[in-house]
């Protein structure tokens, strides 16, 4: 098993879907649990990576744990051993890249 680096690489917000759906509207602002430039390294197991997202690692376990496993997504990607997941926050959504590394 590979570990995984997982390194946040964008933080999206969508002020017109906030103001429709969230209680606080767009004041509530992007996610503010993630920064840009945030890494971890998940190391095996299904321990989440300390001071990641909760929900976030629910949305992108599974790509993950692939990687850890070998798993390839070639030729969809460039990068072989890497992809980009995004969690499922569809005002705020924050997107990773995720890399396998050799431990």
């Amino acid at each position: 098993m590979k570990n995984v680096k997982i390194v946040v690489i964008r933080k999206e917000f969508y002020p017109e879907f906030a103001d429709s759906y969230l209680t606080e509207g767009k004041e509530v602002g992007p996610c503010p649990l993630m920064n840009v430039g945030d890494e971890f390294i998940y190391e095996g197991g299904a321990e989440m990576p300390k001071g990641l997202c909760p929900w976030a690692w629910i949305d992108i376990y599974r790509g993950v744990n692939a990687l850890s496993a070998g798993a390839t997504y070639a030729p969809w990607n460039n990068q072989d051993g890497s992809q980009i997941l995004c969690c499922t926050d569809g005002i705020r959504p924050v997107v990773f890249k995720l890399e396998a590394v050799n431990e």
